[in-house]
């Protein structure tokens, strides 16, 4: 009988290996690759009440979702707010605006059209001076050139009318997160015609934030519990 080398036995046994560490670094380095994140869905509560992962856990972003976002807005004082606090939004999480809400309501005074619209320079200055609210010298005057111009706006019908004319005929039913669109034809359009009549900081984005926070249109994820809740739309 034919005996087999050491050295031979050595290089089958090398061989056999190989494979076998070559599938052993293919594993960890799949392994070791970032995981794509899962899309996002509704997070069900402690109260067993479903929301979106932004309205999940702080307790007043919770409430604000639970009472008041997505809720028609109809009057001109109500739109000419969110419109504004829109603005002061950009770049900022919403919790920041919330929390200075009723801060600004004081220093704006209370988002009277023709109050703001008549501040001047010495209102700008003691904006600016104000600690309790966000001190953005372009903001503060863009929401004075839109006060103006939603005075204006009541000679064509207001600024309710105008805005609400570009609510969609239908609204997305999104499942998860990403689904959620962050603009929209329609928020094009309001966005042209705001710019049309004079106001500032109404893009496309913020436009369709405005139009999702007011009921216009309704992103609520379908599974939430405030999906369908404005009356606007039907839940399906």
């Amino acid at each position: 009988m034919k005996k087999t080398s050491p050295a031979k036995k050595a290089e089958t046994k090398s061989a056999t290996a190989k494979p076998a560490v070559k599938m052993a670094r293919a594993a960890a380095k799949k392994a070791a690759r970032p995981k794509k994140p899962q899309p996002l869905d509704a997070v069900i509560g402690a109260d067993g009440l479903a929301r979106p992962p932004w309205a999940a856990v702080d307790p007043l972003l919770k409430h604000y979702y639970d009472t008041e976002w997505g809720m028609p807005v109809r009057d001109e004082r109500g739109l000419f707010e969110r419109l504004s606090l829109e603005a002061f939004q950009s770049g900022l999480s919403w919790a920041t605006i919330l929390r200075k809400r009723e801060a600004f309501r004081e220093a704006f005074g209370h988002f009277d059209p023709d109050a703001v619209a008549a501040f001047d320079e010495y209102d700008v200055e003691r904006l600016m001076a104000d600690e309790r609210i966000i001190r953005n010298r372009a903001k503060i005057l863009a929401t004075i050139t839109n006060a103006a111009a939603t005075v204006r706006l009541r000679e064509e019908g207001g600024l309710a009318a105008l805005i609400w004319s570009f609510q969609p005929h239908a609204t997305p039913a999104p499942r998860t997160i990403a689904e959620i669109p962050t603009t929209s034809d329609e928020s094009v359009a309001l966005s042209k015609a705001l710019r049309k009549r004079g106001f500032v900081f109404v893009g496309p984005t913020t436009m369709h934030a405005l139009m999702e926070a007011t009921g216009i249109i309704d992103t609520h994820l379908v599974d939430s519990h405030r999906r369908g809740s404005s009356g606007v739309w039907p839940r399906d």
